[in-house]
């Protein structure tokens, strides 16, 4: 047990350093590659990555080495070594003992990320993805919570140890710049890093969610990802549509049809068999034990226009589908003319950008072969179809929690959150961590998060909570110091 002086010294820093910080790095537009394919040109990506090793040379931990790795054709990866560290008259064999190389020893792997997604449309008044603000307890501004806080955040849990003389593990921090784009550089530099991470015992990854702001929310599946465009093209040019109406078929209609094969219209179900998965009995149990704890606030934390339904007025149900059950979204378009210049045009094509968030289990690569199969086959009036795959990301179920971890979790939430943990699924997508489950099989996962009701990352006036990361930065550092602990019994 860590004493109530990291509290102290976490608020402290806070407050004095990592605010600051968060402030100037929001400012930077440092979109993640698939929005902003000339990062390179632009150098937005290097001033992040500048402005965190900055802050990282400044903390007190001993032994701190800091590297920036640039894979030729890559984004950059920032690498954190910090080594295991021993207090004075307590024995823990493995843990900085004399001659065992500490940069080597099975280390604690702590990820985040400083990528962003792009700017979206519909910021209130006095906000903007780019114009970082304080109001209260939050901070605004894009990638504050997703996911600029992480590295600060584990920094300070591990250097909070130190100040309050407490024991740990080898830690090594990764921070990636490309995971809004799937992550898709950081296999590489995963198999270059290979001989110098090790092989973690513990990974705790802090871009997840959280549920309320009044306890800590553990992570225990993500969604996997199909994304692509789909186009349909029936015209080589527009034509006057009272000409061409009622002879030429409607792109538009023919795109309803292709999605009517993947999606019931009236209720959202997808349809193909193969893009859903058995729901395990244990996750049912933790989304039972969520819609307790959360009841209503399941979607009345959402901003519904008007009088707006959610898709079910059962708790439970809508936790499961968040988690463990594909669905559709159309997050863009193409084809079609703001309505302000829309003329009586029959358009040549209709694209949509389509995003199907797919099961823990289900494998995203068969999913996106699938999708295209089912949309290109027999098109309606053999119109022209293609759909183009250009992100395919698979999910993750947790292993099961060793006991020592699941006591430290519940005690991290009891002393600072003052109430219980809660665990839960989650309907985002962590590329990260389906490919660090397959490499390390033998790894506990820690995977919790401060994106939590009205924070709304990815969207317009994305905040971060700042006492939830107070108080989840002082729980990494206890659950740092009791997996040192339980390596010592």
């Amino acid at each position: 047990m860590i004493s109530g002086r990291a509290w102290d010294y976490v608020d402290g820093i806070w407050d004095r350093s990592i605010l600051p910080a968060l402030i100037e790095y929001i400012r930077i537009p440092n979109k993640s590659p698939a929005f902003d394919p000339e990062w390179q040109a632009h150098g937005y990506m290097d001033e992040a990555v500048a402005r965190f090793v900055a802050f990282a040379e400044t903390q007190p931990i001993p032994g701190l080495g800091i590297e920036v790795m640039r894979l030729a054709g890559r984004t950059p990866l920032i690498l954190i070594d910090i080594p295991g560290i021993d207090i004075p008259g307590i024995d823990l064999p493995g843990i900085d003992s004399p001659g065992l190389d500490t940069r080597t020893a099975a280390p604690v792997l702590l990820y985040g990320h400083l990528d962003k997604q792009p700017e979206m449309s519909g910021w209130r008044a006095g906000l903007g993805p780019w114009l970082p603000v304080m109001e209260g307890d939050r901070l605004y501004g894009r990638g504050g919570a997703d996911d600029g806080y992480a590295m600060f955040a584990a920094l300070s849990a591990i250097a909070a140890l130190h100040h309050d003389g407490v024991r740990h593990a080898r830690c090594v921090v990764l921070i990636e710049a490309c995971e809004e784009s799937g992550s898709f550089d950081l296999p590489a530099y995963m198999e270059a890093l290979a001989p110098r991470i090790g092989e973690p015992e513990l990974v705790i990854c802090l871009d997840s969610g959280c549920g309320n702001y009044e306890q800590m929310w553990c992570t225990t599946s993500l969604r996997g990802l199909a994304g692509g465009t789909l186009r349909v093209e029936v015209l080589s040019e527009g034509v006057h549509s009272g000409d061409a109406s009622g002879i030429v078929p409607s792109s538009f209609r023919i795109i309803r049809q292709l999605l009517d094969r993947l999606e019931d219209a009236r209720s959202g179900a997808i349809l193909p068999p193969e893009l859903h998965a058995e729901i395990p009995a244990e996750r049912r149990t933790e989304a039972r034990l969520a819609a307790e704890v959360l009841g209503h606030a399941v979607y009345t934390k959402f901003p519904l226009a008007g009088r707006t339904r959610p898709i079910s007025d059962d708790p439970l149900e809508l936790i499961l589908n968040r988690t463990w059950r594909p669905a559709l979204s159309v997050v863009g378009a193409e084809g079609l003319p703001p309505a302000e210049n829309a003329g009586n045009v029959q358009r040549p094509f209709t694209t949509l950008k389509l995003s199907v968030r797919l099961p823990p289990t289900c494998d995203a690569g068969l999913a996106a072969r699938r999708l295209k199969a089912l949309w290109e086959s027999a098109p309606p009036y053999d119109a022209s179809v293609c759909f183009s795959p250009d992100w395919a990301a698979s999910g993750w179920n947790a292993p099961a929690l060793e006991p020592w971890l699941a006591h430290s979790v519940a005690g991290a939430s009891e002393r600072y959150f003052g109430r219980p943990a809660v665990y839960m699924g989650e309907g985002g997508s962590i590329p990260f961590m389906a490919m660090l489950a397959s490499r390390y099989p033998g790894a506990q996962f820690l995977v919790t998060g401060v994106l939590g009701p009205g924070s709304n990352a990815h969207g317009p006036n994305e905040f971060l909570h700042i006492p939830t990361a107070k108080k989840l930065t002082c729980c990494i550092a206890q659950v740092i110091a009791d997996h040192c602990r339980q390596r010592s019994a």
